[in-house]
């Protein structure tokens, strides 16, 4: 059975954790606005994205083409790594991209090693830029070499899609031990597909940040199916198509944010130790190129 996903080629925190659900319903402006203007730019902070969500009216019901889809699941994807880098964020925190001066770290680091997919590497540091976050990559051979108090000064790791099973592998049992450390020490941590797959108790090398639970595939796996739309239900907000490839179905931790068709979890979010966690069995940063041949439904209000 394959264990990729994606196309192509395969200061700590502030006193309490910021609920995704409930950031996810102020920040409804990036639905939202599938009905208004699909080139409005984002928040840069959760004040202009609660200001934001303050002037924007009810949604119309109607269908929009799929590069409006694109940029909405962009935004989706965007308050998640957005509200987990604040959730970690201090007064002095850096948003200006670019490689850090002196001892200063950026404030995400993300995954570039081996098992990773190329492709959704360059859909994550596209979407990074274009909102003027602060970050750095590091593959499997630098992340060998960080000491926990390494990868413990950023605020937000980012592993992204590929096959779960050589990013475990390419990594040593230190560096997973290492990674879990920091986490669970405050450094906050986002996981898609394959990333939400080694966050838990995988045998390739795992971090098992879930308490012992094991991630399965989600349901269409065992159809036979490996890529496909599916509608998302964010609890108490709105409904989104969103691109799945061979992702997991996230049972038996954390609290559930997002639901698959069937009713299974499709994002969760918890905490282990001080650090807070976000694990996504779907991809909402997959770019237009990724869609083809694929039928997006418009957004329904619930």
């Amino acid at each position: 059975m394959s264990r990729s996903c994606c196309p192509g080629p395969k200061g700590r925190k502030s006193g309490r954790h910021l609920n995704l659900t409930y950031a996810l319903r102020l920040s409804q402006w990036h639905l939202n606005l599938i009905s208004t203007r699909c080139s409005s730019k984002p928040p840069r902070n959760l004040e202009a994205a609660v200001a934001m969500r303050n002037t924007i009216a009810y949604p119309v019901r109607s269908a929009r083409s799929a590069p409006c889809f694109v940029q909405a699941a962009h935004r989706v994807l965007l308050t998640l790594a957005l509200f987990s880098l604040i959730a970690g964020a201090s007064a002095s925190s850096s948003t200006i991209a670019g490689p850090s001066q002196g001892n200063d770290r950026p404030a995400i680091l993300l995954f570039i090693g081996k098992g990773t997919s190329p492709n959704d590497v360059a859909a994550l540091e596209r979407i990074l830029n274009d909102n003027h976050l602060d970050f750095a990559t590091a593959d499997s051979n630098q992340f060998n070499q960080l000491s926990e108090s390494q990868f413990a000064a950023h605020r937000l790791l980012i592993v992204p899609g590929g096959n779960f099973e050589d990013i475990g592998n390419g990594l040593t049992a230190t560096t997973a031990s290492n990674i879990r450390k920091a986490v669970r020490g405050g450094l906050n941590y986002l996981g898609i597909c394959a990333g939400a797959f080694f966050a838990g108790s995988s045998s390739y090398n795992g971090l098992n940040l879930t308490e012992g639970v094991r991630f399965r595939f989600y349901a269409l796996e065992n159809r036979n199916i490996r890529k496909a739309a599916l509608r998302i239900e964010i609890a108490g907000s709105v409904t989104l198509d969103h691109y799945w490839e061979e992702g997991p179905q996230l049972t038996g931790w954390g609290d559930v944010v997002a639901k698959y068709p069937d009713g299974t979890p499709g994002i969760v979010q918890g905490t282990t130790g001080d650090g807070w966690v976000v694990l996504s069995g779907v991809h909402p940063e997959a770019p237009d190129s990724w869609r083809r041949g694929l039928t997006f439904r418009a957004h329904q209000r619930r």
